[in-house]
């Protein structure tokens, strides 16, 4: 079942999975960030250490290149606390002690991104609807994101595999 409608039709709706998409971000920075800082000493090292500010950082690029889309958009905005509970509810159903370390947690936020991104270009490339930013751009942006969630899955499968 997918994250996002099949098709998006309007400027507002692609606002809304827009908005959707930045606070998604936010959960994944917002973890990265805790982890961070709970890490304990016997499990401090520089490689995650790094995959964690580096998560922090991307999430943050991530979250201004969606807002600059939301701006162009001839759309009216939806309420961060309605943003906030459907995130909530659709994707960030888990905190970060239900996983079995700290590179379990980033991976599960890693992979709900790319299939967040995922799902929403499909739906974009499903729709005939025009919108106010020009679809090539459109999907360039979320296309790029989408490949920096791939990386990120890539990166930490591979940090989890070494540690073995």
């Amino acid at each position: 079942m997918s994250s996002v409608a099949a098709r998006v039709d309007s400027d507002d709706q692609l606002a809304r999975l827009l908005q959707i998409g930045i606070v998604l971000e936010e959960v994944v920075e917002a973890r990265a960030y805790q982890h961070y800082q709970r890490l304990p000493a016997d499990e401090r090292d520089e490689r995650i250490e790094e995959l964690l500010a580096d998560a922090r950082e991307e999430s943050h690029k991530h979250r201004q290149r969606l807002e600059d889309l939301v701006d162009e958009l001839d759309a009216d905005s939806i309420p961060f606390d309605d943003i906030q509970a459907l995130v909530n509810a659709q994707y960030a159903q888990t905190r970060p002690d239900d996983f079995d370390g700290v590179l379990y947690d980033q991976l599960n936020g890693e992979e709900t991104a790319y299939k967040f991104y995922d799902d929403l270009i499909d739906a974009i490339e499903s729709s005939d609807a025009e919108f106010s930013i020009p679809r090539d751009s459109l999907l360039g942006v979320l296309s790029d994101i989408r490949q920096a969630e791939a990386e990120g899955v890539e990166e930490v499968a591979n940090l989890m595999e070494d540690r073995v």
